[in-house]
């Protein structure tokens, strides 16, 4: 654990307030998400069905997780795993974990599953871009790291959630989960997150939006 701290703690990273920025981006993610959330109503309703249809469970599934300035919040995603899976394992998955469902896997192939966070997104909790909020667990191991992360949104996507949009596939192999992901996905997320702290802009914004969906249509 005191590894990955080093690795990252030794960065020169001085926060930099950017006011008009904030507000461009605010306005942006609400407007984005508004129009998202109208013209994606047909694809939540036909998701909504499935999951139904499948197991009778719950449609959504609302996980804690770290929000600016270290303020929990509920994640809004799809339902793609049996219902209370958090209690049958750990916080993070791998590709062919037993707990995801047949439309969960649909879901997740997609990155359907994440549409929901257009909620937190439009209720002001998330940005469209920015780093991807994690659970508590995780922000305590690297609690110096969040302290300059956390001092803007979370998001739904950035660099870290391109370059790992495979995750699960990365940590298929992994026999220690947790260990894992702790020391070998984390901290280059981290590195990432940072990435995006220095270089964050509407420009920035845009294009990793960009990115983001011509990933997802080629995977």
């Amino acid at each position: 654990m005191q590894e990955i701290q080093k690795v990252v703690m030794n960065k020169n990273y001085t926060h930099v307030e950017k006011p008009l920025y904030n507000i461009g981006k605010r306005l942006f993610d609400l407007s984005a998400s508004a129009c998202g959330l109208t013209i994606l109503a047909p694809v939540f309703i036909g998701v909504a069905c499935a999951i139904k249809m499948e197991d009778g469970g719950s449609v959504f599934y609302r996980q804690q997780r770290m929000g600016i300035n270290f303020t929990p919040f509920g994640v809004f995603k799809f339902r793609s795993m049996v219902e209370n899976a958090d209690k049958l394992g750990e916080s993070i998955t791998k590709g062919g974990d037993s707990r995801i469902t047949k439309t969960g896997k649909i879901l997740r192939k997609t990155k359907l599953d994440e549409l929901p966070q257009l909620i937190n997104v439009f209720l002001g909790q998330m940005s469209l871009v920015g780093p991807r909020p994690e659970v508590e667990q995780y922000t305590s191991i690297c609690h110096e790291d969040y302290k300059n992360i956390l001092k803007i949104k979370p998001g739904i996507t950035d660099y870290a959630a391109i370059d790992f949009i495979d995750e699960e596939s990365i940590l298929a192999k992994a026999e220690d989960l947790h260990r894992a992901y702790v020391e070998d996905v984390l901290p280059q997320k981290i590195k990432l997150y940072y990435k995006y702290l220095e270089k964050r802009s509407l420009t920035t914004d845009i294009s990793l939006i960009l990115r983001t969906l011509a990933k997802i249509i080629i995977k």
